[in-house]
C-alpha cells in the first residue's frame, strides 16, 4: 500500500497510545536539524484533531513541524486527519472518510524529494489498526524505516517492549532500538533503575538513551531532552539498524 521512503529514515513508534512517541520524533528531527540536515517529518495518520480555519489540523503534526523546522505545509507532514481520538480505522468508520494510502504516498514522495532524511513518527502502537485490513506494524513493513521503539520506565515495560520488538521481527521490519521515555532522573525507584539493563539482556536489543521526564512547552523541547537525544548518532542509527 506504501512506498518504502527513498531517503535515510527513521520511524518512531512505541509500546502503546500516549507513551511520548512525539516528543522523541521531535526531538530525533532536532537533533539532525541542528546539524545542518533538510529534514522532512511525516506523521501519516492522526486522530484526535483540532479543528482550525484551515480545517483539522495534527497537533503533533505541529511539534514535529516546528521541531524539524520542516518546510512543508501540515496537510504534507499529516495528509490524513480525523477529530476523534480513537484508532484510525474506527475513526474513519464513524467519519465515513475511509483512509487514503495514496496521499501518504504522495506526502512521502513530495517531501523525500527535498529532504536529506525523513522522521516518521507513528500511529498508536504496533498493532493499531488502519482499515479493515491493515495494522500499523504493516506500515514499518512497507516503509522499511528502522524503527524507535518509545518504551514508559516503570514497572511492565519489559513485557511491553519485549512484545513490540518481537512483532516488528517477526514482519521482518528493520529496529534500530528502545528508547526510554519520561524516566524519573531524580530518585528512580528500583524498576526504573533495572528495567533498561533487562530489556537489553531479554530483548538483545540496544536501548539507545533514556529520555528525563521533564515539562515541555507547547513547541519547545526542554535541555534534559536534548541532551538525552544527543547522546546518540541517529545518522548511525539510520544506517546500521538491525535488519
Amino acid at each position: 500500500m506504501l512506498r518504502p521512503i527513498p531517503i535515510p529514515s527513521l520511524l518512531v513508534t512505541g509500546t502503546d497510545t500516549g507513551i511520548g512517541k512525539t516528543v522523541v520524533a521531535g526531538a530525533i528531527g532536532d537533533w539532525f536539524r541542528r546539524r545542518g540536515f533538510a529534514v522532512s517529518v511525516l506523521k501519516p495518520v492522526a486522530t484526535g484533531c483540532v479543528r482550525r480555519r484551515e480545517g483539522l489540523v495534527s497537533e503533533d503534526a505541529e511539534f514535529l513541524a516546528h521541531c524539524a523546522d520542516a518546510r512543508f505545509p501540515l496537510d504534507v507532514i499529516c495528509p490524513q486527519c480525523y477529530a476523534e481520538a480513537l484508532a484510525p480505522a474506527v475513526a474513519a468508520q464513524r467519519a465515513h472518510r475511509p483512509l487514503e494510502w495514496d496521499a501518504i504516498d504522495r506526502s512521502i514522495a513530495m517531501m523525500a524529494r527535498d529532504s536529506d532524511v525523513m522522521i516518521v513518527e507513528g500511529v498508536g502502537g504496533l498493532m493499531t489498526p488502519m482499515d479493515d485490513r491493515h495494522i500499523f506494524r504493516d506500515v514499518a513493513v512497507w516503509l522499511r524505516a528502522p524503527a524507535v521503539v518509545v518504551a514508559r520506565p516503570g514497572l511492565g515495560t519489559i513485557n511491553h517492549t519485549l512484545l513490540t520488538v518481537g512483532a516488528l521481527r517477526e514482519a521482518k521490519a528493520p529496529v534500530a532500538g528502545v528508547a526510554i521515555n519520561r524516566y524519573p532522573a531524580e530518585n528512580a525507584p528500583v524498576a526504573e533503575e533495572t528495567n533498561p539493563r533487562a530489556i537489553e539482556k531479554w530483548g538483545r536489543v540496544p536501548v539507545l538513551c533514556v529520555v528525563p521526564d521533564e515539562r515541555l512547552g507547547r513547541l519547545t523541547l526542554p535541555p534534559g531532552i536534548v541532551a538525552a537525544i544527543d547522546t546518540v548518532d541517529w545518522e548511525k542509527q539510520m544506517l546500521n539498524a538491525e535488519r
